[in-house]
């Protein structure tokens, strides 16, 4: 039980590091031309590996682009997480492109548009158990 709330403690840590360098540490311009946001961290029970989720908003070149940069990264990123985080081993740091924020506004689109449809053709809107 420790042990889990450990791991999440440092997911927590790298996550507010990420961000914050994000903002302004990270100098590579591919990685500033889209905005990028950290969505989740998951830091493996032995504390050596890292997987840092993030979402990009823009096109799909954009995305690309960023996680290029992203990767290009990693080993400045694991360098600052070792100066201020002062772990006795930094995990390896593993960028992955979080697509879940553009799935959920493609389904929020689709019930839009079906909304529009229902309302255009005067259908009462179905009740809701909600």
């Amino acid at each position: 039980m420790a042990q889990s709330r450990r791991v999440e403690r440092v997911a927590s840590l790298i996550r507010r590091e990420i961000s914050e360098l994000l903002i302004g540490g990270i100098k590579d311009e591919r990685v500033n031309q889209g905005m990028v946001s950290v969505t989740t961290v998951e830091v493996a029970g032995d504390l050596q590996h890292c997987k840092i989720f993030v979402s990009v908003f823009g096109s799909d070149s954009d995305k690309e682009q960023a996680m290029a940069g992203l990767r290009s990264a990693s080993a400045f990123v694991k360098g600052e997480l070792s100066r201020r985080l002062k772990m006795r081993r930094t995990p390896e740091v593993v960028f992955v492109l979080d697509r879940g924020i553009e799935k959920g506004t493609t389904v929020l689109g689709l019930l839009n548009r079906l909304e529009d449809e229902r309302q255009e053709k005067g259908e009462p809107p179905e009740a809701s158990d909600l």
